[in-house]
């Protein structure tokens, strides 16, 4: 027996199972002890060992749905609050991750500071993330991810139902019911709209959601589809969709879907020049942020009837006043920001949002990673 063999003897043979033993007597120790080494550095890039502490995540909104937190509980310890400034920056410090989830709160340098240097990961269970500070994120080297494609069916629907109700004019038809307006005598001007077969179709951001409202539009039997962004993109190819200029789309729609996000470039990108180049017949629908209006010009417009109607699932600020001059314009349907409001949609932002979470802790790529 050789040396090392002697020692590992005279110091484990007390404490060793008869397993163990056997192994020893017959097969070389140091292989032994180099296997147990790999498997234990092995185990130790998981959330949740015996031989660690549990990374701690805190879940900043207590109406997110509960399989997130499930999947974050497999192997993590979880703090859920409320969406609430003080409650977020009571519980957010030494926190590992943070599952972020706020239409008006901002994560900011204060918030970042407040949580400290544990903070390793932040995942927003949203597509659009202009409320967070990236910036600082990025500076403090913290993994950041959001949840861009699954967003994209639900709110295409809303998108499409907003043109539906604005094109068809369906707040002036609900109002002429109360009002006693509608009567039985035959008036074939009344309350006529635009119809969708046959338009131009203009989507502003052929992302996931300018897509699947493109896909939706299938069976309306739209005669053009025009998408403008960044770049042509071969799904616009495979959509049947032309990539045009941003004026060419503005001056030649009969339906504008706005689905793109809010930055410093797109901040009211639509203003009272952009709707005096539209179409009298235009109808405008925006599901993407109310930065991206000037609303004072929109109501403008409408006001003017530069163009026909609008349909908003978004607007500025986030609630609108009740006594907002939106509400009172017959020719502009409004929806509570409802694009992602459905269960499917929902469970799906929010375990997507925790897979990511998890990823970035065990030192993995995000699946929708932003930085």
């Amino acid at each position: 027996m050789n040396i090392s063999q002697n020692l590992f003897k005279s110091l484990f043979s007390s404490t060793v199972s008869a397993k163990t033993k056997y192994i020893f007597k017959n097969h070389d120790p140091r292989k032994f002890i180099l296997r147990n080494f790999f498997l234990s550095r092995t185990r130790s890039v998981s959330c949740n060992t015996s031989a660690m502490e549990k990374f701690k995540v805190l879940i900043g909104n207590d109406t997110i749905p509960p399989s997130a937190a499930e999947i974050l509980k497999t192997e993590c310890d979880v703090i859920i609050c409320e969406e609430d400034r003080q409650a977020i920056l009571k519980n957010i410090p030494n926190v590992d991750a943070f599952f972020w989830s706020s239409g008006d709160i901002q994560l900011d340098k204060e918030m970042l500071e407040r949580a400290g240097p544990n903070l390793k990961a932040i995942a927003t269970m949203s597509a659009g993330y202009d409320n967070i500070d990236i910036e600082e994120i990025r500076k403090r080297g913290i993994k950041f991810g959001n949840t861009p494609g699954v967003v994209g069916k639900a709110v295409a629907d809303q998108a499409v139902m907003l043109a539906l109700a604005a094109s068809r004019r369906l707040v002036e038809g609900r109002r002429a019911i109360e009002s006693g307006e509608w009567t039985n005598k035959f008036n074939a001007q009344w309350l006529v709209g635009i119809e969708i077969s046959g338009s131009t179709v203009g989507i502003v951001g052929l992302g996931s959601i300018g897509q699947a409202i493109v896909k939706r539009l299938s069976g309306f039997e739209v005669g053009k589809y025009l998408y403008y962004g960044r770049k042509e993109r071969q799904e616009g190819k495979v959509l049947g969709a032309e990539y045009v200029s941003f004026d060419t789309l503005v001056e030649n729609s009969d339906f504008i879907f706005v689905c793109i996000p809010l930055n410093k470039e797109t901040r009211e990108l639509f203003k009272y020049e952009v709707f005096s180049k539209m179409k009298r017949s235009c109808i405008f629908v925006n599901v993407g942020r109310g930065g991206l209006v000037n609303q004072t010009d929109l109501i403008r417009a409408l006001e003017e009837n530069l163009i026909f109607a609008a349909g908003l699932d978004v607007m500025t600020p986030e609630p609108l006043s009740p006594d907002d001059k939106l509400l009172k314009l017959p020719n502009c349907v409004l929806a509570p920001h409802l694009g992602t409001a459905t269960w499917k949609t929902s469970n799906k932002m929010a375990e997507l949002t925790a897979k990511n979470l998890l990823l970035a802790l065990k030192g993995e790529h995000m699946l929708t990673p932003v930085i």
